[in-house]
């Protein structure tokens, strides 16, 4: 198995447990401040896919006209 050739069990349980944990510290802050969140980041959403599509397009026509 590839991640027994880097990580021990202890990790791996670890890790797993981490993520879990994150998550779910992640969402219960999310839920906790839903009522900031709508006052001062309305359409944050739409803004950040606006930019990141941006970048992706800048990205992608760079690669594209410098033949990489």
């Amino acid at each position: 198995m590839f991640l027994s050739a880097f990580f021990t069990t202890g990790r791996i349980i670890f890790m797993i447990f981490f993520i879990i944990a994150f998550i779910a510290l992640m969402v219960y802050s999310y839920r906790k401040d839903i009522k900031n969140h709508e006052r001062y980041y309305k359409n944050a959403g739409k803004k950040v896919l606006i930019y990141g599509g941006l970048i992706v397009i800048i990205f992608m026509a760079i690669r594209f006209f410098t033949g990489h």
